[in-house]
This record gives structure tokens, C-alpha cells and sequence, in this order.
């Protein structure tokens, strides 16, 4: 089945697009001058590549959102619902074109010193926020002591080699590092590192503060209104500092929660946008087939995500690596891909997904389907089959994403059964799932999945740092795992300014985890947009999943 349905923009080929992009940032970040000149005449050409009819004012685009976000602050949670709503309240200081070069948004250029310690950028002049204060160095700063490298549970290693932030001025940002670290440059975005409102939250409960659900940002859109169970209202921000956009008047995210229904939306023209594969996978393959409607996998290449399960290394079961490896060989990934998600998947070998080609390597270490294996290593770790065939039962938990996430629960529920493992799948919302993993820690097996992002520093890492355990960080090391190597090897990265050097931290990295393996990869997903056939806008940037709606607009504007 083909993935790419459309005469939508196609991104090239992940793992040519990655090396270069891997090789850019780190020159980058190494001594490397952003020119605002180029770059924004770069984003330009990319939106007037095609002979597009001159954009048209008005209108309201309804989306899906779904599941419903549990804040509305991507600084705080880095879950993908929020991300998806706010990349339009809040723009980031860089965006990313198809390609994941860093082009200017907030920052117009940056400049990284020669020994890569330290990185200047230039903010933006004009910018305010939507309460009319003007957006400055000091909100950039202020975000990044307090938020970034304190409570962000990708960013706190991200930015751990920064030890002093300057603001010379008002549009002035200095970061110094202890070391030079090449991913800050892959994490620069509105939802990478989203910019809070200094005024706002300085001196209050950062995690409890009000605007985390009525957000002030510097965005095309201002937040309007949240019905929650219903939808979310952003409406258009009339003193926007990209002067004459967004073009749409309004944008209504409802929530859907059935996957069918989303469909039907869609399909009737209710709703004209959806992101992170929005419809039942068996789906979309129809949907694209529809004139009314375009489906592409485009616009993800930022996020190289992939699936995988925890496992709970301090239940009594997990703890021991044979039982963890034995269940490896149960589960046939490439099931998982065929039947569980249609296609819209591959087999994942490693917790750094293919996609960034030049730090993949599986070491060689891999669990084919073996279950005369399995049922050996079971044996082996004390866990013999009983008079009635079960050695033990275990609680799985899928993050309640859409059913595709509960048909992999499902999956693996009946391939333990092979080996005589009985395991019970519960379902419980979002709130409550990442409670249960990262806070109570009262599970046997979580699914779930992460966003590798541009350098496995960015999202692999916190999946394996011992820092974040049970500290209810959504989005981190939910196995519990905890090995002074690997902590010792991902901090190591953050500060090797050698290219080579770094990939071979992490090919060690991948040898060490996979052995021990606290986690299982399954499957690197391809997200598709379901969008109407009317909708306009430039090509798609690596990250426009989470980008803004500010070049979006409506061939035929509807009246609201």
C-alpha cells in the first residue's frame, strides 16, 4: 500500500534528508552564522515554489483533535495533543523547513562561537504578546532557568550544557555551555522550546499557573475559549508580527473521540484538518480516493517516531533481563506493522529509529520470533509453566491515543498467552495513564510512543535517563530503568562536540539497552494529515505537525 496519496508536497527520503540535516545543525551549532536574509528568503521560495493563487482572507477551519489535551502549555507537557493546539498560540524561536533546516520564526539569526560555548541569537523586533507586553531577551531566559532545565522532560538534557544565560538587550540572547552541545539547534521550535510569558509566570506555581490552560502567547491565534469534552476556540491575533497573516479568521479543534466519527467529519466536510492519523488506518486508503479530501504522510519528518512497550523493571516478574528477552521473542513486530497498523508502520530494531540513519545500529542484537526460546529463558529465570499452563499474569497499559494503540495491547495480550503468560489490558485516559507510569508507577507493561525528533539527544534519552523515574514527568524513563553506563553515555553526548565521536557513544548506547532491554521496540510509525481538498497552504515543513496555522487559507472562504 502506498503512504502518500495525494499531490500534496512529499518530503525526500528520511534517511538522506536526516544525514543532512545532522551534518547542518552540527555546523551550526560548531562555529556556523544563521543569516536571516537567506534563510527567510529560503522560506519564501519554499511557499511560492508552485504557482499558488495569492492567499484569501477569512473563513474558520475546524480540526480534529484527538484526544483531548490535558494542558494547553507545550513548555509543561510535551504530549502530542497539546503540541498540535499550541503551535499556533505560541511560535518558536526557529522553525524547520521540509529538510529540518532551522529557519527564523522568533529569532530572525543565531551565531554559535568557534569553540561551540557559546550560541547568540537575535530575537525579533515588534513581537508581543497577546496581552500587548512586548515579547523580550528576558522571557527567553527566564524559560529556559526555570522550565527548560527544570521541569521539560526532553529539555532538561537538552540544555544541561548550558550554565549561564546574558541578555546584552532587549532582542539579545546569549547562551553559554560548559560544553558545545549540537542538538539545541534541533530543539529551537514552539514545541521543542516553547517561550512562556516571563510576566505572567515569574514568581508563581509554575505547574499550577492559571494561563497553562488559558495560554498568552506570541502566535498567529489567540486563545479564545476550551469546552472541554467539546472543543477549543482560537481566533485570529490582529497585531501578529508577520504582518497580513494568518488569513483565517477562526480555528475550532473538536474532539472526536471515535475514530469513526472522526471519519464521517471528515468525510462531509464538518471538519477540514487532521493530524497524527486521524481516521482508522483501513481508512485512509478510501479517504484519499475522495476529491474533497488529500492524505499525505508529509510533514512529520521532524518527529521520527516509533512505538515501543515499557516494561516495568521493578515488578518482581520484570526485573530480570531473561523474562524481558523471552517476551521479546513472543512479540512478532512485523505483525504489528502488517495487521495492527495497516502498513502504516515498520518494524523497529532499535530505540533510535532508521530514520536518523547515522546514529541507527542495532549492534547486531536482535529478538526474531522464537517462542521454544522464549518458553527456554522463562524456564530458566524460575518462571515455570503451572498445572494449568500459566506461569504469571501481567497488567498492560496502551496510552489511549485511538485504538490502533489498543489493538497493540491487544496483540501482544494473545502472543504472551503462547507462553503462558496471562495478561489483562486496561484503558483509562490520558491523565490517569501517565500518572499510573511516570508518577504512581503501578503497571506491569505500558505502550506508548515518542518522537525521536532530529538527534536522539532530543527524544531517546529521556526514555533511558535514571533522573526522571518516578518523578510524574510525563514522557520519560517509564521503566524504571536505571544503569550508571547509560546515564554516564547520554551525558557524555551532551557535550561531544565530535560528530563522529557522539555516534559512536550512541551506537554503544544502543548494544547496552538492547541487551538489558527495559524497553521493546515495536514499530516506527507513519502518521498521515487528512486535510480538505480546499485547504491551502506552503509546502509541508518537518515539523508541521505541530506548527501554526498562519499560512493556511480557504480557496472558497465560508462565512463563519
Amino acid at each position: 500500500m502506498s503512504h502518500v496519496f495525494s499531490a500534496a508536497p512529499v518530503a525526500p527520503k528520511t534517511a538522506l534528508w536526516m544525514r543532512g540535516a545532522a551534518a547542518l545543525l552540527a555546523v551550526a551549532l560548531l562555529g556556523g552564522t544563521g543569516s536571516a536574509m537567506a534563510q527567510d528568503a529560503a522560506k519564501a521560495g519554499a511557499s511560492t515554489a508552485s504557482a499558488e493563487p495569492a492567499p484569501k482572507r477569512g473563513g474558520t477551519l475546524t480540526a480534529i483533535i484527538q484526544p483531548e489535551p490535558v494542558i494547553l502549555t507545550a513548555a509543561l507537557n510535551s504530549a502530542a495533543p497539546t503540541g498540535v493546539v499550541t503551535g499556533s498560540i505560541f511560535d518558536g524561536l526557529v522553525d524547520y523547513d521540509s529538510k529540518l533546516n532551522p529557519v527564523p520564526a522568533l529569532a530572525t539569526s543565531w551565531e554559535t562561537s568557534k569553540d561551540g560555548r557559546t550560541l547568540t541569537l537575535k530575537l525579533r523586533p515588534g513581537v508581543t504578546w497577546h496581552d500587548g507586553k512586548p515579547f523580550t531577551s528576558a522571557d527567553v531566559k527566564w524559560t529556559l532557568e526555570e522550565v527548560w532545565k527544570k521541569i521539560h522532560p526532553r529539555n532538561q538534557a537538552t540544555f544541561a550544557k548550558v550554565i549561564s544565560v546574558d541578555t546584552p538587550d532587549d532582542l539579545t540572547v546569549v547562551l553559554h555551555l560548559s560544553e558545545p552541545s549540537v542538538a539545541i539547534l534541533s530543539s529551537l521550535n514552539s514545541n521543542g522550546a516553547q517561550v512562556l510569558p516571563k510576566h505572567l509566570y515569574e514568581g508563581t506555581d509554575i505547574l499550577n499557573n492559571p494561563y497553562n490552560n488559558k495560554p498568552v502567547g506570541t502566535g498567529a491565534f489567540v486563545f479564545k475559549e476550551w469546552s472541554r469534552g467539546n472543543y477549543l476556540v482560537l481566533e485570529r491575533n490582529p497585531n501578529y508580527w508577520d504582518k497580513g497573516k494568518p488569513y483565517l479568521d477562526k480555528v475550532i479543534f473538536k474532539v472526536i473521540p471515535d475514530a469513526a466519527g472522526r471519519a464521517a467529519a471528515l468525510e462531509k466536510g464538518e471538519v477540514q484538518y487532521g493530524v497524527l492519523s486521524p481516521v482508522p488506518l483501513k481508512d485512509a486508503e478510501r479517504l484519499s480516493k475522495l476529491p474533497t479530501l488529500r492524505v499525505s504522510t508529509a510533514g512529520y519528518e521532524w518527529l521520527s517516531p516509533w512505538l515501543f512497550a515499557d516494561f516495568n523493571v521493578e515488578r518482581p516478574q520484570l526485573k530480570d533481563p531473561k523474562v524481558r528477552q523471552a517476551l521479546a521473542h513472543v512479540i512478532d513486530r512485523n505483525t504489528i506493522s502488517k495487521v495492527v497498523w495497516f502498513g502504516f508502520a515498520q518494524p523497529a530494531t532499535s530505540p533510535i529509529p532508521s530514520t536518523l540513519a547515522a546514529f541507527h545500529d542495532a549492534g547486531g542484537i536482535s529478538y526474531p520470533v522464537d517462542l521454544k526460546k522464549a518458553e527456554a529463558l522463562l524456564d530458566e529465570a524460575g518462571y515455570k509453566r503451572g498445572a494449568d499452563g500459566t506461569r504469571f499474569s501481567l497488567d498492560v497499559d496502551y496510552i489511549p491515543y485511538g485504538d490502533d494503540f489498543k489493538r497493540t495491547a491487544e496483540y501482544i495480550k494473545q502472543a504472551l498467552k503462547r507462553v503462558g503468560i496471562e495478561a489483562n489490558v486496561r484503558t483509562q485516559d490520558t491523565a490517569a495513564y501517565t500518572k499510573r507510569v511516570y508518577g504512581d508507577r503501578d503497571f506491569d507493561i505500558a505502550i506508548t510512543w515518542f518522537a525521536a525528533f532530529s538527534d536522539p539527544q532530543v527524544g531517546v534519552s529521556r526514555a533511558y535517563l535514571s533522573g526522571a523515574v518516578g518523578k510524574n514527568i510525563p514522557w520519560t524513563n517509564g521503566s524504571g530503568y536505571r544503569n550508571p553506563k547509560v546515564d554516564a553515555q547520554l551525558t557524555a553526548v551532551q557535550g561531544e562536540a565530535d560528530v563522529e565521536k557522539r555516534i559512536q557513544i550512541f551506537k554503544d548506547f544502543q548494544k547496552t539497552v538492547l541487551t538489558d532491554l527495559p524497553s521493546l521496540p515495536l514499530v516506527e510509525l507513519k502518521f498521515f494529515t487528512v486535510e480538505a481538498a480546499n485547504l491551502r497552504h506552503p509546502a509541508p515543513t518537518g515539523d508541521q505537525v505541530y506548527g501554526s496555522f498562519r499560512d493556511f487559507w480557504f480557496e472558497d472562504v465560508k462565512a463563519n
